[in-house]
């Protein structure tokens, strides 16, 4: 009896600590919200509207509180050469890296080797934000539930091929409302002139014909809005994204010189982003032609190896791939674009193993396609094949997915939520709340 009564004893204190552990976590979290919204809204220090909420949390530093973020959010991310007001006693931070990868279409050996695999390598170097770009998808015609769905897929690539939400952070573009909005303020200070210079636009208007959109035109300003809402240090590029990148830093000065001069005693709003700029292996081009990019968007499938493409289709494609009729293999031989970019899709996927340009010459300088051919498909199939493995085990949770995209989500809306705030200050915006 007094057996039973001792556990029920205990069993009432475990629920009544419970209740007021609970009860503190909730007045912890409304107080941060409530503290969050007022110094958003009267352009406060958020690290000052926490500051006696510190005690009432044991939270890691990476979670974020509420539409405007938190507090560790806005500690770590503080930057000495784009911030309002006066200077604060800020701690150092990593160079921050921001990139993304358009989810309509399949992501293929080209986004991987000239990209993702990139951001894998660097993100213990640096803070990196990974973010599926579905805004930019919708530039071009798409299909609405295939761009639901791809948007899943893409980030379920993201984490097979290999980045960790633990160190990255992983989120849908459209997720963070700051990037449209940011948009809209840099398209009303960015001469029109500045666009008309894109390259890009003009290879993709031709191919839409009649039915190209602005925001195919307007493209660039959203790409730049991307960048400058984190306060990006670098931005992973291909030489092909170099001009876009110039025009967020042409953006970025026009805004500062505009709105945060001496006159307007204000510090500067956006950081001046660098590229990080990948070289080997950096632009793979298509199977069909050595002269084209490998893209998503080309209508022969048989141009570019998927990601998810089954060891079979892989051989099939490499098979029929274009080659010329010159004995041996070389690179850089401007007349043999498609033996440099085989050669080169080669070279990447064995690196890990520890091949050099030098190491691959020696092996198979004196073969023909017909050789090459079936040792380039094995490569391939090898390498994909963890990250094929990977990505069927993670779409299998994708509440697991939903999670991770969630956290995301809430990590960067801290941030970009808080530039955007510096920037509608900057340009003069009532704020409610602000004496």
């Amino acid at each position: 009896m007094l057996k039973v009564a001792s556990h029920s004893f205990f069993f009432k204190a475990f629920m009544i600590g419970s209740l007021i552990r609970a009860t503190a976590a909730e007045i912890f979290h409304t107080s941060a919200a409530c503290a969050l919204r007022a110094s958003h809204a009267c352009h406060l220090s958020p690290t000052l509207a926490f500051a006696s909420l510190k005690t009432l949390s044991s939270t890691s530093r990476r979670r974020r509180i509420g539409r405007y973020g938190g507090m560790a959010t806005m500690e770590a991310s503080g930057t000495d050469s784009a911030a309002p007001g006066k200077a604060e006693q800020q701690p150092e931070r990593r160079k921050r890296v921001l990139s993304g990868v358009q989810p309509t279409g399949s992501l293929h050996l080209g986004n991987y080797l000239g990209a993702i695999r990139q951001w894998v390598k660097n993100q213990d170097e640096y803070e990196s934000f990974f973010c599926v770009v579905d805004l930019h998808a919708i530039t071009a015609p798409h299909d609405p539930k295939r761009l639901r769905q791809e948007t899943i897929e893409a980030a379920a690539l993201y984490l097979a091929a290999g980045i960790d939400p633990s160190k990255s952070t992983i989120f849908v573009q459209s997720h963070v409302l700051a990037h449209t909005e940011l948009t809209w303020l840099l398209n009303c200070v960015t001469p029109m002139n500045w666009l008309e210079r894109m390259i890009q636009f003009k290879e993709k208007a031709i191919k839409q014909g009649e039915n190209v959109g602005v925001g195919l035109f307007d493209y660039p300003i959203l790409m730049a809005a991307d960048i400058l809402l984190y306060q990006a240090d670098l931005v992973p590029v291909g030489e092909d994204q170099r001009q876009h990148l110039e025009l967020t830093r042409d953006i970025a000065r026009r805004f500062n010189d505009q709105f945060c001069n001496k006159k307007a005693k204000r510090r500067k709003v956006f950081r001046d982003p660098a590229a990080l700029i990948v070289t080997e292996g950096a632009r793979v081009m298509s199977l069909l032609d050595g002269t084209s990019k490998m893209s998503k968007s080309a209508e022969n499938d048989g141009s570019r190896i998927n990601l998810l493409d089954s060891p079979d289709t892989i051989r099939a494609k490499i098979k029929r791939c274009k080659t010329d009729a010159s004995l041996g293999l070389e690179w850089d031989n401007p007349a043999r674009p498609e033996c440099t970019n085989l050669l080169n899709i080669y070279l990447a996927v064995t690196e890990g193993a520890g091949a050099t340009k030098e190491s691959v010459l020696e092996e198979v300088a004196g073969m023909n396609w017909g050789a090459f051919k079936p040792l380039l498909t094995e490569a391939v199939v090898a390498h994909l094949e963890p990250i094929q493995r990977k990505y069927r085990e993670v779409m299998e949770d994708p509440e697991h997915i939903e999670k991770i995209l969630t956290r995301g989500a809430t990590d960067a809306d801290a941030i970009a939520s808080q530039t955007l705030g510096w920037a509608k200050d900057a340009m003069g915006f009532y704020s409610l709340g602000r004496k």
